[in-house]
């Protein structure tokens, strides 16, 4: 067995992986080790780096872990499919490439609960900013100078211009910027593209470091089987690759292998609720019942119409368009393969209980799944739809002592009664906006769900059979000083542990409005200098929307 020693070893080189490793190896003198379970991310891989190529890595075992969910049981027992990237950059290099923070509220929320009080708005904002290159509309709210290129879509086709139009009808706003001070209402989405290519967290933070830093190693097809302690230290981690067994060591370890890799290796390696881990015959290193709970996820649906003109973006899916659309990204970075065409949507409150936005919109000039697959035959177009704070919680539970086997996911979809009325709002929201008469010269006609579906209890029958995950598990770790944290807010360690951290989605206490990498690009970049011991950067006491239920609350209490 060879051994291995460095300062410090980061278990999994996906979004959060990446930050770490070039903000940690900027210190020449400390020996950085990023081990990464999947493959690099290698430029001649075009499935990668073509935006609209998305739909060719999710699903394949190539480049997708391909999770599946335990049977739902308020989803007629399905099993639902959950995409994690498998490579460098992690799923950052094979989502969507949407990027929203969240809803400034999301971090009031975090930083109300008892020790949080440096994870709010005014304290995650300059984090933010530091991790942007935002290629337009720069202000007190973003930044120019970060690592990670963002560029809002130009949603030049005149469907955009139709749905913008229909969502002032159905009585919702428009918004300047989904990522500034008012996140509620409708606009261009931001996104991870630099010249028509994919800007994963890999091609933005690890590859214009790796080569010329001679103390940051990376190795891939490389998975971590367990971490190694001395007492209730962690001094180390087992990997495999190759076949080989090989042991490294560090004065500090630092998962960042997501919200169902992080827990399923914590368990594994001892660290969990005791009782379970003793039915495995694990040695129990620390007992903490947090581990693996708490597990929160977006779900959603496509709402679809068939569009009476030929507009859409239909003709693209058509193989004899393909080479043609293969060259003009090629050679020219430009056409419909050099956008991720989620170029925007919104966010809306769906009843008047809710203190900020609880809905989130993609609109999509096309009608097709995430398998590429197109229910409507031809033209047509359709909104991304879920609500955005369900109650429902789940858990992340390993099932063997083999690390190869996967964890048990159970997510508890469609499990309580403001999760259902959500539902049942989000979809006629959704219908009520795209039957406006800004839409008439396009529409077709819905053709999924269909109009057939139209009680409450049809919505949710049909939320059960068709509904996908928006590909966004969380909070399985989280941060906090209750029973049920896990991970020290202030320091990032796992509690009772020492030379332990995890840096990912998992160490959210709750999930965010909207896709998250963003906020997680946000909590690394802040990790970072909690690891370093840095200075923080100031709070930015910015303002920011907040609705009058809200301002009334506050003037009442």
């Amino acid at each position: 067995m060879k051994q291995e020693s460095y300062d410090t070893i980061i278990v999994g080189g996906g979004s959060a992986g990446c930050v770490l490793a070039n903000r940690l190896s900027e210190e020449s003198s400390q020996r950085i080790l990023v081990l990464e379970a999947g493959r690099t991310d290698s430029l001649w891989d075009i499935f990668i780096h073509m935006p609209a190529g998305l739909m060719i890595p999710l699903g394949n075992k190539l480049y997708d872990w391909c999770y599946q969910s335990e049977p739902e049981p308020f989803m007629n027992g399905r099993r639902v499919a959950h995409a994690r990237g498998k490579l460098l950059g992690g799923s950052s290099s094979i989502n969507g490439m949407i990027f929203i923070r969240g809803n400034p509220l999301d971090f009031e929320k975090w930083s109300a609960d008892p020790g949080m009080r440096t994870w709010d708005y005014a304290h995650c904002l300059p984090y933010f900013i530091r991790s942007e290159k935002r290629v337009k509309g720069v202000d007190a709210y973003h930044g120019q100078t970060g690592p990670l290129v963002l560029e809002t879509g130009p949603c030049e086709n005149p469907l955009f211009k139709a749905f913008f139009k229909a969502v002032q009808e159905a009585g919702y706003p428009l918004t300047s910027d989904v990522n500034g001070p008012k996140q509620e209402g409708f606009a261009p989405f931001d996104r991870n593209i630099k010249n028509g290519r994919r800007h994963s967290a890999a091609r933005a933070y690890l590859h214009p470091v790796m080569k010329d830093r001679q103390n940051l190693s990376v190795i891939c097809n490389a998975l971590t089987t367990r971490l190694l302690f001395e007492g209730r230290r962690a001094v180390g981690v087992e990997y495999v690759k190759n076949g080989r067994t090989y042991s490294a060591y560090a004065r500090e370890v630092i998962c960042c292998g997501g919200a169902i890799n992080s827990p399923q290796l914590l368990q594994l390696s001892g660290i969990g609720n005791a009782s379970e881990l003793s039915k495995l015959g694990i040695p129990v290193v620390m007992d903490l019942p947090g581990v693996g709970e708490n597990l929160q996820d977006h779900l959603e649906v496509y709402v679809q119409y068939a569009c009476k003109q030929p507009v859409s973006m239909y003709p693209a899916l058509k193989w004899y368009n393909r080479p043609w659309i293969g060259f003009q990204w090629l050679f020219l970075r430009k056409g419909p393969a050099a956008t991720n065409h989620f170029e925007a949507g919104g966010f809306v409150r769906s009843n008047q209980d809710v203190e900020y936005p609880n809905l989130q919109f993609h609109f999509l000039p096309l009608a097709v799944r995430y398998d590429g697959t197109s229910p409507a035959g031809g033209h047509g177009y359709q909104v991304h739809v879920g609500p955005m704070n369900s109650d429902a919680r789940g858990s992340v539970k390993i099932k063997s002592l083999d690390p190869t086997v996967y964890p048990s996911l159970r997510f508890n979809y469609l499990s309580t009664k403001k999760d259902r009325r959500e539902w049942v709002e989000a979809v006629r929201c959704a219908r009520r906006i795209l039957n406006q008469s800004a839409m008439d010269e396009f529409n077709g006609g819905e053709t999924s769900p269909g109009p057939a579906i139209e009680s409450e209890k049809q919505i949710i029958d049909w939320i059960a059979r068709d509904s996908e995950t928006a590909l966004h598990p969380s909070c399985t770790l989280k941060m906090g000083v209750d029973q049920m944290s896990v991970i020290d807010p202030l320091t990032m360690r796992v509690h009772g542990v020492d030379g332990l951290r995890v840096v990912d989605a998992s160490v959210m206490p709750y999930i965010t409005n909207g896709n998250l990498y963003a906020p997680i690009m946000m909590i690394a970049e802040k990790a970072a200098d909690i690891i370093l011991g840095n200075t923080p950067l100031p709070p930015l006491e910015h303002e920011f929307y907040r609705h009058r239920l809200v301002e009334t609350a506050a003037n009442i209490n």
